[in-house]
């Protein structure tokens, strides 16, 4: 199936949750479609993000500020910033698992949200929560895991698609801050990209606006989707 014969809706307003005083909607596919990886790989490559099992592209009345974004990972070299990163973690231990439910996974999400994120609808999150955000019944999610030795550090949880690694969401032990995990685990599935000879790290959306999304930027060169073409932008 092409994506070109794919029923789209479009969803009711709601807040932002990245821009003050602004409505937000997505375009969804027909919720009644069996969405395969084949389906999600061609949706990926127009924009669109999974959060569990559904998948959106914003699509806002008189706002165009979330512009999908990429990494060509073939062009990317690491920033001294990152080359820091690199050296300071060169302690830990990485395997990527195929995504499943653990008490240890949970328990470092958990602890992140209710650090990072206490203020947030995502805190005092319940096994099902992880569940239902990450996990999905079709794609093909693995776990990137970071350890020192035996403890987790970090997980960053990543689509595997033939357009492309996708950056599905990152958590880690915010007491590990001087390491910066986040940054680490994005240069991490930039190099797990390159080793299984992908093109691309799909990193949602970014926003100009919203001082969350400004570091992605920090990843040179970087493609955002504007009129639906893919270009290189620079900070």
């Amino acid at each position: 199936m092409s994506s070109e014969y794919i029923q789209l809706y479009l969803t009711a307003e709601h807040e932002c949750s990245y821009l003050p005083d602004r409505l937000a909607s997505n375009i969804v596919p027909d919720p009644n479609l069996n969405m395969t990886m084949f389906i999600y790989n061609q949706l990926i490559r127009l924009g669109y993000r999974r959060s569990g099992d559904y998948i959106y592209r914003p699509h806002c009345t008189g706002c165009e500020e979330c512009r999908p974004c990429r990494i060509p990972v073939a062009q990317f070299t690491p920033r001294k910033i990152q080359q820091r990163c690199l050296k300071r973690n060169q302690d830990l231990t990485l395997a990527m698992v195929p995504a499943h439910y653990s008490e240890e996974y949970f328990e470092l999400y958990r602890h992140y949200l209710n650090t990072r994120h206490a203020d947030g609808g995502m805190a005092n999150p319940e096994p099902d929560d992880f569940k239902q955000f990450l996990f999905c019944s079709w794609s093909n999610t693995h776990f990137l895991e970071v350890r020192k030795d035996d403890r987790l550090l970090a997980v960053a949880v990543t689509d595997v698609t033939p357009a492309g690694l996708s950056a599905v969401y990152t958590f880690f032990d915010p007491n590990e801050s001087k390491r910066s995990l986040g940054r680490f685990c994005i240069l991490q599935q930039i190099e797990k990209a390159r080793e299984m000879q992908l093109g691309y790290l799909y990193m949602g959306y970014w926003i100009r606006d919203c001082n969350k999304m400004s570091y992605k930027l920090e990843y040179q060169p970087m493609e955002l989707l504007i009129d639906d073409l893919w270009q290189l932008t620079r900070p």
